[in-house]
């Protein structure tokens, strides 16, 4: 396999022909701006200037480009035309850039008063954080995101191509509080995978985390912040479980209680029946709606 090496991340580029040199180069960035425009054209949708500027706006920093992070290669022509890339396509699984414009649409239609108490990192910053290389990189971007003048923190994780959502619950508050302690809510709905699985990762995060931020609690009360996993509706097949991490942020924005202490229990919400199926085919055809141009 050959490596093919992208043009330099600050050269001048042309994203308005998908024939283009820039088009080919950034097609394979994972997750910054360009491969958000990229995806688009892909998916045959129209841009003006003014849109593709407002993508870099928004995404420029928020979704750093790793294109020199990791090796690239050259896609195989046999492996683009197999019958598994068609399949994937046809039960639409939703990837990462998709799970952004979704998301990016469900926290525009919150209100500002309510969307202060809630942060959100991004979907592959996870991920990336498991590498050694990048992890350096992610402390800080999550620094900029001022996660402890908040209630609650989105951390939508991507692992073992399955999705999972972490939601860090009073992280501004003292460890030994005993009305509104830091607690952590791990809601997947693929229990029979074994959600705990992910345990040690999570607290390796959320200590360096904390050690980043140079907060003064120590290691052995950082280690002792429980992480629950309530007993939340579950996929009825291999390829919803993003559509479930987003209709899980979009209940929990909705109803999440001002304050709630471990020692009660969950929220009162969130339990085995929190949505039945028919909520769940009204939110998804609600995605399906959704333009993925409407920033």
């Amino acid at each position: 396999m050959v490596k093919k090496k992208l043009r330099n991340s600050n050269a001048p580029i042309d994203l308005a022909s998908a024939d283009s040199e820039s088009y080919l180069d950034y097609s394979k960035h994972r997750s910054c701006w360009r491969h958000m425009v990229a995806h688009l054209h892909a998916q045959k949708k129209r841009m003006t200037k003014r849109e593709i500027e407002e993508i870099k706006e928004i995404f420029e920093f928020t979704t750093p480009c790793f294109s020199n992070t990791f090796p690239h290669h050259e896609r195989s022509k046999r492996r683009t035309n197999c019958k598994n890339i068609i399949i994937h396509k046809e039960k639409k699984k939703l990837d990462t850039a998709a799970f952004e414009w979704y998301f990016r649409n469900l926290w525009k239609s919150f209100s500002d008063d309510k969307k202060s108490s809630f942060g959100y990192l991004d979907c592959l910053w996870f991920s990336f954080y498991l590498k050694t290389s990048s992890r350096e990189k992610v402390l800080n971007w999550i620094k900029k995101k001022r996660i402890f003048s908040k209630k609650y923190v989105f951390v939508p994780i991507v692992c073992w191509n399955h999705w999972s959502l972490l939601i860090l619950c009073h992280f501004g508050e003292s460890l030994e509080s005993k009305i509104r302690a830091p607690c952590m809510l791990l809601l997947d709905s693929l229990q029979m995978a074994n959600p705990k699985r992910l345990e040690p990762n999570i607290r390796k995060f959320v200590f360096d985390i904390y050690k980043e931020e140079g907060r003064p609690e120590s290691k052995q009360l950082i280690t002792k912040i429980p992480m629950l996993v309530p007993k939340v509706p579950q996929q009825r097949n291999g390829e919803e479980c993003g559509n479930f991490v987003l209709y899980f942020i979009n209940l929990f924005m909705d109803g999440a209680p001002e304050n709630f202490s471990v020692s009660e229990g969950y929220p009162y919400f969130m339990k085995k029946n929190w949505f039945g199926p028919e909520a769940l085919e009204h939110f998804f055809r609600k995605l399906d709606s959704i333009p993925k141009l409407d920033l």
